[in-house]
């Protein structure tokens, strides 16, 4: 069973400003996202703090959020990248497929990618990461350059908004 020790904190100042936009949004009744936690059965807790210091997956997970914007389901995982090469290997098989049968079922599926180093987060659909997995199955790149992204699909910053994805769901729900 897979464990963490040190690793479990991160990505969490991505997930903190996910959770804050989500807060916002459903403030103002434009959607209710949340985060899904992961399973994890605790090995080890530090009596002193009470934290869990060590704990293996229960099982996989899907994805980091879940939930609805203006009556459309939506599903989102949330990467953080600290350099100009994304590699695939950390999306799993398995979320990939619960985004494209999520898709399927009538939703909207996507990642937001947060390049840390250049404070830029991206809107990459399951559309645009199949492609690119497709690619790395037969053969290709097995990661995604910054360069090959859309410049459309990067987030603009707004005033009071961590991570405005709302409107790139609106966009993926009008072109039908």
């Amino acid at each position: 069973m897979p464990t963490w020790k040190s690793r479990g904190l991160r990505g969490s100042t991505l997930e903190d400003l996910i959770n804050r936009t989500n807060d916002k949004y459903a403030e103002n009744g434009l959607c209710l996202v949340q985060k899904i936690p992961t399973p994890i059965t605790p090995i080890q807790i530090d009596q002193k703090s009470r934290h869990i210091t060590l704990a293996y997956f229960e099982k996989k997970s899907t994805v980091d959020y879940i939930g609805a914007a203006q009556g459309v389901p939506v599903c989102f995982d949330a990467k953080e990248n600290e350099t100009d090469t994304f590699p695939l290997h950390n999306i799993h098989e398995h979320q990939i497929r619960f985004m494209t049968d999520f898709k399927n079922q009538g939703g909207v599926a996507f990642l937001i990618i947060w390049y840390s180093h250049k404070d830029l987060y991206y809107y990459m659909n399951i559309e645009e990461l199949s492609f690119f997995v497709k690619r790395a199955e037969e053969g290709g790149r097995k990661s995604i350059a910054f360069s090959e992204l859309k410049p459309e699909n990067f987030l603009p910053k707004k005033n009071g908004i961590f991570v405005p994805y709302l409107d790139m769901i609106a966009a993926e729900v009008n072109k039908g």
